[in-house]
């Protein structure tokens, strides 16, 4: 499995701070700002006798807690519906195994998060590229393109939106036409979508749960750390 590229660099860093050189951390979306005092409160008040093992799919009142926050987002589920991780990455690599055998293909836009690479390989499968360019702004390449790398061992596509790392944001339209692709053969569309509500001069974020047609094919991985310096979460445990 290859290491994190991101990762690789701690090691460095962290023998430049011996030698008293300053770091400037560019390697991890770590938060710079407060976290909610209600997190806070929430760990420091928690009256638990007992620390055990919770629900495989993650505690039912979470679940329920998460499809209110998903419906304000114009996100249709239901609590049996989600499966509560330790992190998006846990969630892509579970989902990746549980859809995709050692030789499938999945076809990933590039630039990437670099773990989706890693992911791909712990579970045997194999990342085709399909190349974004910086003078389109990183969008969507056209389904031409998609259509040219599709073989019989092409299980799925994986988006990230909005993009790591180049900011993009999908349309509605470019994500329809890669519905419509989906559909056409049968594959599983994975869309990480943990950067959701770091949208700015109005855009607006259109969730792959909210494509028609689709609903039995698509996987939404998300993760609360992205959001819960910006949203105040409460979490009921």
């Amino acid at each position: 499995m290859p290491a994190s590229p991101i990762r690789k660099l701690v090691p460095f860093a962290d023998a430049a701070k011996k030698r008293g050189i300053k770091v400037l951390h560019l390697n991890i979306g770590q938060p710079d700002i407060a976290t909610p005092q209600v997190a806070i409160d929430s760990m420091h008040n928690l009256d638990l006798k007992v620390v055990e093992y919770s629900h495989s799919a993650g505690n039912e009142s979470y679940r329920k807690g998460l499809t209110e926050y998903y419906e304000k987002h114009g996100i249709a589920v239901t609590p049996d519906q989600i499966i509560v991780t330790n992190g998006g990455s846990e969630a892509l690599l579970f989902g990746i195994m549980a859809t995709l055998d050692p030789g499938d293909e999945v076809i990933i836009p590039e630039p990437f998060y670099a773990n989706y690479n890693s992911f791909s390989v712990a579970a045997g499968a194999i990342v085709v590229p399909v190349r974004c360019v910086i003078d389109d702004g990183f969008a969507l390449p056209p389904i031409a393109e998609f259509e040219k790398l599709i073989t019989p061992r092409t299980r799925a596509i994986l988006i990230c939106n909005p993009g790591n790392p180049t900011g993009y944001l999908y349309s509605r339209a470019e994500l329809e036409r890669l519905r419509d692709i989906v559909k056409k053969h049968d594959l599983f569309l994975f869309a990480d979508e943990v950067y959701r509500e770091f949208c700015y001069d109005g855009a607006e974020h259109v969730s792959a749960l909210t494509l028609e047609g689709i609903e039995a094919n698509t996987i939404l991985i998300d993760s609360v750390s992205k959001r819960y310096s910006m949203c105040g979460a409460r979490v009921e445990l």
